[in-house]
C-alpha cells in the first residue's frame, strides 16, 4: 500500500521508568508509590525495606543497560522514544528544596544516548508514580501543597533538559485515578468521591502549571496531556444505552476537556451536584487552568460497551475499566478485547472534539511468548494486532485527523503495571526474566522486531490492509 503517514511522523515505542529501570534505591532515589505496590497498581500497598527483591526493584535493569537497549531501538529505526522521569530520582521525598544531582545526571546521559541515534525523547513527568514521602507526610494529591512540589519538579527538569527534550507529557493516563486512587493521586483506595475529585482537581491545576512552565522555559517545546482512551460503544441501539455510553465516555473525556479547553464542563458540574461532590476551586485555580496543552496524547488497547441494564454492568469485572464485553470482538489472553477499528473511531472523536494534534503514545498486545528450540520467537499474533491497528491509524489520517506519531507500548519486555508480571510481554525485544525474577536479562529480537523495522523504513507503506 502507499503510505498514508506524513513525512515527519514520529515512530517509536513507549516505556515507564518504574517498569524498566530497576535500581529502585540507587544514587539517592527515594521510594515511589510504585515501589510500594510490588504486585502492580491493583495489588495494594506494601511498604518496602532496603534489600527487598520485588520484581520491579530490578525490572529489566534499563538503568544500567540503556545503551544496549537504545541501540536496539535505533536498529529498528525509532525516531521517538517515550519514557518517564522517576520523580523520586530528582526529589527523593518530594518536598526537598534542592534536587538530587545524581538523578538529574542519569537522565542527561540517557537523553545524550538517544541523541546519538537521532531519537527524540517524549518524556512523561509522572507515570503512575509519585514520591511515597508525599503520600505519607501530606496525603498525596489530596493536599494543595503537592501542586507546588510538582511545579518545582517540573521547572527543575525543564531547565535541565530544555536543549535535549522538546516533547513532554504531564500525567500518564490521568483518568485512571478514578479506578486506582493510590496509583493516580496517592489516596487510599477507600477514599470518597469528594476526596478523589479534590485530589484530581489539584492534579489538573498542577498539570496546567507545568504546561505554563514548559511554555516559559522551552519556547520551542510542546507539552501534552495523556489519557487512557477507554472508549465505549452502546451495547444496543436503545436510547438508554446510547445515553449510558455517552455518560461513561464523559467520565474520562472530562480530563481532556479541562486540559484542552481550560475549564470544567457543565456536565461535570451537574455530576458533582447530583453526587454530593463539593470542590474547593479558587480563582487562582481557574486562572491556572486556562493554560492548555499543545496536543492530546492517549493510550489505546481496547474498547468496550456500556448499557443502562444494571445486571450487565454488574457482571463487567474482567478488565481494568469495568467495560461490558462486546459480543462482536475477540479477546487477548488477558481478556482485553481487540478492536482495531476502535482506534480509528477514537482518533476521529478526539480530533473532532479538540481540534488539536493527537499522539498515540501506547498501543500493544500483552501475550505469553514462546522461545523456540532455535532461539526464535515467532510472535505473529503481535504483528497481526499492531498491523491492523496501524492500518486504522492510516485511515484516520486519510480522514483528516492530525496524528503526530505512534509509540507502541513496551517495545522491549517489561514488568506489567497492572499485575507486575514479566510473562505478560509486549516487546519486539525479549528479555530473559520470568515472573519470579529468575533469568539472565539477556535481550533477544523477536520476529516482530524485523516487522516493525520494515514498517518504520517504509513509513507505514509495508502495512497490510485486512492483515
Amino acid at each position: 500500500m502507499t503510505s498514508k503517514f506524513p513525512q515527519h511522523f514520529l515512530w517509536g515505542g513507549a516505556v515507564a521508568a518504574n517498569q524498566v529501570e530497576g535500581a529502585y534505591q540507587a544514587h539517592g532515589k527515594g521510594l515511589s508509590t510504585s515501589d510500594a505496590q510490588p504486585q502492580g497498581i491493583f495489588g495494594g500497598i506494601t511498604p518496602r525495606v532496603a534489600g527487598d527483591s520485588g520484581i520491579k526493584d530490578v525490572a529489566i535493569d534499563f538503568y544500567h543497560r540503556y545503551p544496549e537497549d537504545i541501540a536496539l531501538f535505533a536498529e529498528m529505526g525509532f525516531t521517538c522514544l517515550r519514557t518517564s522521569i522517576a520523580w523520586t530520582r530528582i526529589f527523593p521525598q518530594g518536598d526537598e528544596d534542592t534536587p538530587n544531582e545524581e538523578g538529574l545526571a542519569f537522565y542527561q546521559r540517557l537523553f545524550d544516548e538517544m541523541a546519538k541515534y537521532g531519537i527524540q525523547p517524549l518524556i512523561t513527568l509522572s507515570h503512575y508514580e509519585m514520591p511515597y514521602g508525599l503520600t505519607q507526610k501530606y496525603g498525596g494529591w489530596g493536599s494543595r501543597q503537592t501542586i507546588g512540589f510538582f511545579e518545582r519538579y517540573a521547572r527543575t527538569v525543564f531547565e535541565r533538559y530544555k536543549h535535549q527534550v522538546k516533547h513532554w507529557l504531564t500525567f500518564n493516563e490521568i483518568n485512571m485515578s478514578l479506578h486506582a486512587p493510590f496509583t493516580g493521586v496517592g489516596l487510599p483506595e477507600d477514599s470518597s468521591k469528594s476526596e478523589i475529585y479534590q485530589a484530581i482537581h489539584h492534579q489538573l491545576v498542577a498539570s496546567a502549571k507545568a504546561v505554563k512552565a514548559c511554555h516559559d522555559i522551552i519556547p520551542d517545546g510542546k507539552i501534552g496531556n495523556m489519557l487512557l482512551g477507554g472508549i465505549v460503544y452502546p451495547l444496543s441501539c436503545r436510547p438508554e444505552d446510547v445515553l449510558a455510553s455517552q455518560r461513561q465516555n464523559r467520565d474520562w473525556l472530562f480530563f481532556g476537556d479541562v486540559q484542552a479547553r481550560g475549564y470544567y464542563p457543565a456536565y461535570m458540574q451537574r455530576y458533582f451536584r447530583e453526587n454530593g461532590v463539593q470542590l474547593e476551586i479558587t480563582d487562582d485555580d481557574r486562572q491556572a487552568l486556562r493554560e492548555t496543552v499543545d496536543f492530546i496524547s492517549f493510550s489505546y488497547y481496547m474498547s468496550g460497551c456500556s448499557t443502562a441494564d444494571q445486571a450487565h454492568n454488574h457482571s463487567a469485572r474482567a478488565n481494568i475499566l469495568k467495560m461490558v464485553p462486546n459480543p462482536h470482538l475477540a479477546s487477548s489472553q488477558w481478556g482485553w478485547q481487540i478492536d482495531p477499528l476502535g482506534l480509528r473511531y477514537l482518533l476521529n472523536e478526539l480530533y473532532d472534539r479538540y481540534q488539536k494534534p493527537l499522539f498515540i503514545v501506547e498501543n500493544g498486545l500483552g501475550a505469553k511468548d514462546q522461545v523456540e528450540a532455535d532461539g526464535s520467537i515467532n510472535d505473529d499474533y503481535r504483528i497481526r494486532y499492531l498491523n491492523d491497528h496501524l492500518v486504522q491509524v492510516g485511515e484516520a489520517i486519510d480522514d483528516g485527523v492530525e496524528v503526530m506519531g505512534y509509540t507502541s507500548w513496551g517495545p522491549i519486555d517489561l514488568v506489567s503495571a497492572s499485575t507486575a508480571e514479566m510473562s505478560k510481554r509486549y516487546g519486539f525485544i525479549y528479555v530473559d526474566r520470568d515472573d519470579s525474577g529468575a533469568g539472565s536479562l539477556a535481550r533477544r529480537r523477536k520476529k516482530s522486531f524485523y516487522w516493525y523495522r520494515d514498517v518504520i523504513r517504509s513509513n507505514g507503506a509495508s502495512l497490510t490492509s485486512g492483515g
